[in-house]
């Protein structure tokens, strides 16, 4: 019986074919044999009955072909609990409230449909939050939206770099030099635009040759890149300008991944990236929407998308 799959993403037209991750794991459901949909994660509705539906599209034709990438056939309003084995939660964070209501809408299909990643884990491990469980391979952390506290913090450790705890991709992080220019005026947009604490560490120079994003399939690593800063630049997101390159895991990354894979495994978190400076410094988890593996498959010649969806089946017991 072929695997049913509704794919809550960003629009199609837009993506990345030759990067995107979302785009990669429905090329490999299609080549399976999959029945695939796609639906906006605003057409989601609990009606008066408690099911969860949503309007979606039926995929064809996903192909690595610019402007011609898929095909939709006409959209209906699917039941995700009795008409869908999987549900892939896939669209971009910002992890904002409708984020997080989204989550909990798709909590009420458990026992019916396969949520990846779990939702309810989802909500509970932000990416700049769940990491802290691990301080001890992080480098010295503040959370704060205390001007007094981060000037403290420079004091003691130099130049910052200052980030949104919600953020995603490399925006809005700003490294401040250690006699703290404009940290004042940095601190008020930072306060104006988020509600919430922001993210305080001490610059890691170490960044210059590389931040790696490693990926693991429920809890097991399946590769990792290497992500160099871009010219003029200290962040080394792809989608910031950053290059990647072929790497493999230092013994203190492999210590990370074995401390924190079966968390992830018990979870329900079967696709996480995360994001190590330096060869020893974990800075994030990231679980909402992973990314990098076409770039690692790119370079160690593996099936990343494969792996999950083999993950994902063994859950179903198929």
């Amino acid at each position: 019986m072929t695997i049913k799959v509704a794919v809550q993403m960003d629009p199609m037209d837009g993506i990345n074919i030759h990067g995107d991750s979302s785009f990669a794991l429905m090329l490999s459901a299609q080549a399976r044999g999959y029945e695939i949909w796609h639906y906006d994660v605003g057409t989601l509705t609990l009606d008066a009955d408690d099911r969860l539906t949503a309007w979606a599209h039926p995929v064809y034709d996903v192909q690595r072909v610019e402007g011609a990438h898929y095909r939709f056939g006409e959209a209906r309003r699917i039941d995700l609990g009795s008409d869908i084995d999987v549900v892939l939660m896939r669209q971009d964070p910002p992890f904002h409230v409708g984020y997080i209501t989204a989550t909990h809408l798709l909590e009420r299909i458990e026992g019916e449909t396969l949520v990846v990643n779990n939702p309810a884990s989802v909500r509970n491990a932000p990416e700049k939050v769940m990491v802290l469980d691990y301080r001890r391979f992080m480098p010295p952390t503040l959370i704060t939206r205390s001007t007094d506290e981060i000037r403290a913090f420079q004091k003691e450790h130099g130049a910052v770099v200052i980030k949104p705890l919600h953020g995603n991709g490399g925006k809005a992080i700003f490294r401040v030099p250690p006699e703290g220019d404009n940290l004042g005026a940095l601190l008020e947009v930072f306060n104006g635009t988020w509600p919430e604490p922001h993210m305080v560490q001490p610059f890691l120079p170490d960044v210059a040759k590389g931040d790696k994003r490693i990926v693991l399939i429920d809890g097991v690593v399946a590769g990792a890149i290497n992500r160099r800063p871009g010219e003029g630049e200290f962040r080394s997101n792809l989608a910031v300008g950053g290059s990647a390159e072929a790497t493999g895991l230092t013994p203190r990354e492999q210590e990370i991944c074995a401390a924190m894979g079966p968390r992830l495994k018990e979870l329900g978190l079967i696709f996480v990236g995360i994001d190590v400076i330096g060869g020893e410094w974990l800075t994030e988890i990231n679980v909402t929407s992973p990314t990098g593996i076409v770039a690692i498959d790119r370079f160690n010649g593996t099936d990343s998308a494969g792996m999950i969806w083999d993950a994902i089946k063994a859950r179903l017991g198929r």
